[in-house]
């Protein structure tokens, strides 16, 4: 299932949080039209480092599918980050 919304909280280095709630379906209708010239771009990488083009086709897609539901936080100083795709 592809992942419906994207959440990202940090923390300030003043303490404050801060949230931003990113729906994926409209980006990606947004971004869309960029998509021709990426996969183009990812064949033309494909070739150039030696790789079969459908075998990383399909390990871009099982890396998308396995999206939900993962949880990304990094830390550093009083600078906290946490991203959550569900």
């Amino acid at each position: 299932m592809m992942p419906q919304l994207v959440t990202a909280r940090w923390r300030r280095r003043d303490g404050r949080r801060r949230r931003l709630f990113l729906p994926v379906v409209p980006i990606v209708l947004l971004l869309s039209p960029l998509l021709v010239f990426t996969v183009i771009g990812g064949i033309v990488a494909c070739l150039m480092y030696g790789l079969p083009p459908l075998r990383t086709l399909a390990g871009v897609g099982r890396l998308f599918g396995a999206l939900p539901g993962a949880r990304f936080e990094f830390e550093q100083g009083r600078t906290a980050v946490f991203v959550s795709v569900r």
